[in-house]
């Protein structure tokens, strides 16, 4: 895909990987909207966007709520006319507890999240991706951590729809693209409340240890990743994961 003059929906980019990712497709040439809960912090990524001569768009969305998505989709549409990619790139990890000991609501809400989430703005995108048999989604993916299961089986649903996503495409006849991105450890701050946190530190101790030893990956790694991904990925990629040390599929 040539990123220049495409059109980007980037999920959770207030921040973190999310920011990063928007900026570099801006870079890129890319018109990006950032999506997020936090009004504040997309209008931050935004002027970060406009301020390096790019084109950005702040859309305050909680995935989880349908009209909000359908909101989403239907403005980007409305302001530019196409959508050429979907990152889902947001995601909860709040519950961090062994099961026994975990909190329903909390636990449910990471689930949620991180595959309703998903699943909705897949769902609003999709159709004109399809019309246009063009564009590609990508699914964050971010491990399965002891002491994290409403995360990890978040991700985990969303790792087997992105496998079914591909293989009804293929049934469909579309040159509509579904990848994985697996980012590896990233100072966010998610993984920050990891280390800060009396549980974090119980349940996931080796995020504190990576955070002392410096073994941390850029959120701008991800980001350059994300980009050589789109251009160079085909149909016959659908289904394959990047990372930060993306060379080419």
């Amino acid at each position: 895909m040539d990123i220049a003059g495409s059109v980007a929906i980037v999920t959770g980019s207030g921040s973190g990987i999310g920011r990063a990712i928007a900026l570099e497709l801006a870079r890129s040439g890319a018109r990006v909207a950032c999506c997020g809960r936090r009004a504040d912090r997309l209008d931050e990524t935004v002027a970060a966007i406009v301020a390096a001569g790019g084109e950005g768009l702040a859309r305050p969305t909680d995935v989880t709520v349908r009209s909000q998505v359908q909101a989403l989709v239907q403005g980007v549409l409305e302001a530019w006319g196409q959508i050429d990619v979907l990152f889902n790139n947001h995601g909860s990890f709040n519950s961090i507890a062994g099961v026994h000991e975990s909190d329903p609501d909390t636990w449910w809400h990471d689930v949620t999240v991180n595959l309703q989430g998903a699943y909705l703005t897949v769902r609003e995108a999709l159709p004109h991706m399809m019309a246009r048999d063009r564009g590609i989604i990508v699914n964050m993916d971010g491990g399965r951590p002891v002491g994290g299961t409403g995360y990890a089986c978040g991700k985990a649903g969303l790792m087997e729809l992105t496998r079914v996503l591909v293989e009804e495409l293929k049934m469909e006849g579309s040159a509509v693209i579904a990848l994985t991105a697996g980012p590896g450890l990233v100072r966010t701050e998610m993984t920050e409340l990891q280390v800060e946190t009396e549980a974090g530190r119980k349940w996931i101790p080796s995020t504190k240890e990576s955070f002392d030893a410096g073994n941390l990956r850029r959120p701008e790694d991800i980001a350059v990743a994300t980009v050589r991904a789109l251009e160079t990925a085909t149909p016959e990629h659908a289904g394959k994961g990047f990372g930060p040390g993306f060379e080419g599929f």
